[in-house]
């Protein structure tokens, strides 16, 4: 597992944070074991960039890696100093059954000090404790459907061991978001405290809706009576169905706009908006009235929606 992780990302250190953001969706989808069960190395991959993000996505901890406190799996840097302190301490500290010099490494010092805590004595003559660890995260992976990521919900999962865990889903969850449930992850060591459970959360395509940000987007198909003479028409939306006015004259690809329809989400005043993109649908049998209706207009009337298309070609 790369220490790196913009190199587990693929990304330079100044990549922005929606960069981050973008990359870590794409790889999650072409890395989860559960996506891609006949690709060996999938699972290695997804937990290096999922340790990865979880270090980059957060502004403190990025600051943190970048300046060497932290180490690419968000664990503390042993600080150098505190080396140097075993390695210039009194004479006296060294005879005590030890046997370290005054060039003795540091690394030979943690070793024997462990050695001893096993033994059951000599580790508090440096000063250490019982020895305490917290508990390993646990990673776990969460499809849910398309309106209870946007909406939020509640859903359970089984956990390898059998027990059931609750997973509430925020309002506007992302594809790819991972959440974290602090103390349910492995226990830990000594009376350490348990590591946490980290979810990521895998989003199921809609059939209709699609999401960009906060917004919604959706291409509703309308008639040609309603394209030329303009009317209200019902659209769907992610809270249910809602009147829409067609302004006369809609062409295929003018996008109307439902304020205050889209994305909600936690923690936040403001909603996205629902963009509604309009497409016109000819009858697949038009009858005869409109034919010979059609017919008569095309012969009579010189509109060409291409024209400006051509002008435009030749520049």
């Amino acid at each position: 597992m790369p220490d790196d992780p913009y190199e587990a990302l693929g990304l330079p250190k100044s990549a922005t944070a929606d960069e981050i953001k973008k990359a870590y969706r794409k790889l999650v989808r072409t890395s989860h074991p559960d996506l891609n069960p006949d690709d060996a190395g999938a699972e290695a991959r997804f937990k290096a960039i999922a340790a990865a993000y979880e270090v980059l996505k957060d502004p403190e901890t990025r600051a943190r890696f970048d300046a060497g406190e932290i180490d690419g799996l968000g664990a503390e840097r042993p600080q150098r100093q505190y080396y140097r302190d075993f390695a210039h301490a009194p004479d006296n500290a060294y005879q005590q059954g030890h046997g370290f010099g005054a060039n003795a490494d540091p690394a030979d010092i943690f070793a024997e000090i462990l050695r001893n805590r096993g033994r059951g004595h000599g580790a508090d003559d440096f000063g250490a404790r019982d020895f305490q660890a917290a508990g390993a995260d646990a990673r776990y992976t969460l499809e849910v459907p398309f309106l209870d990521a946007v909406r939020g919900s509640k859903t359970k999962i089984t956990l390898p061991g059998g027990q059931s865990l609750e997973v509430k889903i925020p309002r506007g969850t992302e594809d790819g978001q991972t959440l974290r449930l602090r103390g349910k992850g492995s226990p830990g060591f000594g009376g350490g405290p348990p590591g946490d459970a980290l979810i990521t959360v895998l989003v199921r395509p809609h059939p209709v809706f699609r999401r960009d940000g906060d917004d919604i987007l959706l291409i509703l198909p309308i008639t040609i009576d309603e394209a030329v003479l303009g009317g209200k028409v019902t659209a769907p939306t992610i809270d249910g169905p809602v009147g829409l006015i067609v302004p006369p004259g809609a062409s295929t690809g003018r996008v109307l706009r439902l304020k205050g329809r889209g994305v909600a989400r936690a923690g936040r005043k403001l909603s996205g908006d629902q963009k509604v993109e309009l497409k016109v649908v000819v009858p697949p049998d038009p009858d005869e009235s409109l034919r010979e209706f059609l017919s008569e207009w095309r012969q009579n009337h010189g509109f060409d929606p291409r024209i400006d298309l051509m002008k435009r070609a030749e520049t």
